[in-house]
């Protein structure tokens, strides 16, 4: 492709909005353009790309049986009223103005849907579907270019089973899948245990890459090799100490004290004396969390231990369930159930609200005066605690996701009706899985990993193109003939070519585009190299470069493509 008359709009500056690596490239090197906040273009060069990932998980989905479709964005609503998802996504769910519709996030529902009126016996499982395809949520606040957007490109399969073996051996071929695509597209990536959320299902895992751009953060043992999202990361942590001295209850004025940290000034005690309360609602049931000083309540733990969605009880809702505001709340005569972090279990002498404003109550022992308690762990983990498998100190770092798997089992099934017939004819609901791969992330991702202070460095399979010549200076014969024959016969070979053949360009504008776009291998075509008969090759990654005989070009070009990934 000639440069002079293509559409790579590169820019100098660091655009304003841009905060992150791979954000600005991707805008400074001419791949993406934004429309909206949260809603980007892809131009020729990025759809190149996005294309090429696209390619490598086709292959392996293929590889492992996956059949493609192409499924509807624009869904019906009442699809999923039925699966009880258009509560569960809430706001993020994009609703058309009659309401009648939405625009799919994920494709859960119409896969069983068409599974519903398609698999009838065991003979027609298992069964891979996948598609490759634009999804849609409203975030509420897209960031960090197309890795947090509003609309999303998405490969998203799905596994139908017959029975739960079944299931195992789909999930593993997306296990082994999914790290031959990454594997491919040149990712270093690590695999963590993870929280189903909106999904539903049992077991799940997450595909990711270590950035400070994600918003994941990770607990990983550097000599085990444990990883879990912090939504479920557990580490080893040690209960608070029973006091030999047995305090009995107390009730004290605490006038305009709503936070722990006002609390252990007011009555100059540590927080770990503190027992903080919460109150969740779960099913329509409230229930009261009470964690140490000031840890922060792992929204995620306890919808597992629920086995529920919950959402923190709005202020209005606080003084009818427990006759006081916020600040003021704690477990002494609360009517309902009680859940509490496991770092309280047997603690005695604690503080807590008293369920009357201004007043908390002093003296608390969770075996004598919470005695209904249930004991779990509820806490984000934190760097320096030790890993449940070696005790080793944990390091808690952020990091972007690139693919989910799940094992959803039969929620969606059993909601739509999508049944089988075993071999006795006994009616079963189909057996699901759900794996998905955030395309724009992969490409995101990669850049995140492959750049320098000049630009991009593309690897030779995701690169959009190979290999970058430059003509440096157009205006003359010699150079142009040069350059058109290199542009000509390299094109002839199978190799993509971006030729930089502007007229006005200077040469250092050129170098740095070059740098900035980073295609894997750089040809220079200069005056007064080409009356020597010789051309310059430079090697983006390490920036090595070459004078090579014209006669010896090309069988240098095919020597660097075998040396670099």
């Amino acid at each position: 492709m000639r440069l002079s008359s293509s559409f790579i709009p590169t820019l100098k500056e660091v655009p304003t909005d841009a905060v992150i690596p791979s954000h600005i490239l991707m805008i400074r090197a001419g791949l993406i353009r934004q429309l909206s906040a949260g809603i980007y273009s892809m131009l020729p060069a990025g759809y190149k790309v996005i294309r090429k990932i696209s390619e490598i998980i086709r292959e392996e989905m293929n590889a492992i049986g996956g059949q493609e479709f192409h499924l509807p964005a624009l869904n019906p609503r009442e699809i999923w009223d039925d699966t009880g998802r258009v509560e569960a996504f809430g706001d993020t769910l994009f609703h058309v103005k009659n309401r009648d519709y939405v625009l799919a996030p994920t494709h859960e529902e119409i896969i069983a849907f068409h599974a519903k009126g398609s698999v009838k016996s065991y003979k027609d499982l298992p069964q891979i579907w996948y598609q490759i395809q634009t999804k849609f949520r409203n975030e509420a606040r897209p960031r960090s270019g197309v890795i947090r957007g509003r609309q999303f490109l998405m490969k998203d399969s799905y596994t139908l089973d017959a029975t739960w073996e079944d299931l195992d051996i789909g999930y593993q071929k997306h296990y082994d899948a999914y790290k031959a695509i990454f594997d491919r597209c040149g990712l270093k990536y690590f695999i963590v245990g993870a929280h189903s959320g909106a999904m539903g299902g049992s077991k799940s895992e997450e595909f990711m890459v270590k950035s400070d751009a994600g918003e994941d953060n990770i607990a990983y043992c550097e000599k085990c090799g444990y990883a879990a999202n912090s939504e479920v990361a557990a580490s080893v942590n040690k209960p608070l100490d029973r006091k030999d001295e047995q305090k009995e209850v107390f009730e004290i004025s605490t006038p305009n004290v709503k936070s722990i940290d006002e609390l252990c000034e007011f009555l100059s005690i540590d927080e770990t004396e503190c027992a903080k309360s919460r109150v969740y609602i779960s099913d329509g049931k409230p229930i009261l969390v009470l964690m140490v000083g000031n840890d922060e309540v792992n929204e995620s733990k306890l919808e597992n231990i629920l086995g529920s969605q919950v959402r923190p009880a709005h202020p209005e809702e606080l003084l009818d369930i427990t006759g006081a505001d916020a600040g003021s709340i704690g477990p002494i005569g609360f009517k309902g159930r009680i859940i509490a972090d496991m770092n309280l279990k047997d603690a005695n002498n604690m503080y807590s609200g008293a369920n009357k404003n201004d007043y908390h109550i002093g003296g608390i022992d969770f075996t004598r005066d919470v005695a209904n308690a249930e004991f779990f762990d509820l806490r984000f983990v934190e760097t320096g605690e030790g890993c449940t498998n070696c005790g080793e100190a944990l390091e808690v770092f952020k990091a972007i996701e690139l693919g989910h798997i799940f094992k959803l089992g039969t929620k969606y099934s059993e909601a739509l009706g999508a049944n089988f017939l075993d071999e006795n004819g006994k009616d079963h609901p189909i057996i699901m899985g759900s794996y998905g791969i955030g395309v724009e992330r992969v490409f995101a991702c990669y850049v995140e990993q492959n750049f320098d202070e000049r630009g991009i460095i593309w690897g030779k399979k995701l690169a959009p193109f190979q290999i970058q010549l430059l003509g440096l200076n157009m205006k003359k014969d010699v150079v142009v003939d040069a350059s058109e024959k290199i542009y000509l016969d390299l094109t002839a070979k199978g190799f993509d070519v971006l030729f930089d053949d502007r007229i006005d360009a200077s040469a250092g504008f050129k170098f740095n585009d070059a740098d900035l776009m980073g295609m894997p291998v750089q040809i220079i075509v200069g005056e007064r190299n080409i009356k020597e008969n010789t051309v310059e090759v430079k090697v983006r990654r390490d920036g090595e470069r070459f004078q090579v005989k014209l006669d010896e070009l090309y069988s240098k070009i095919d020597e660097i493509f075998e040396s670099i990934e």
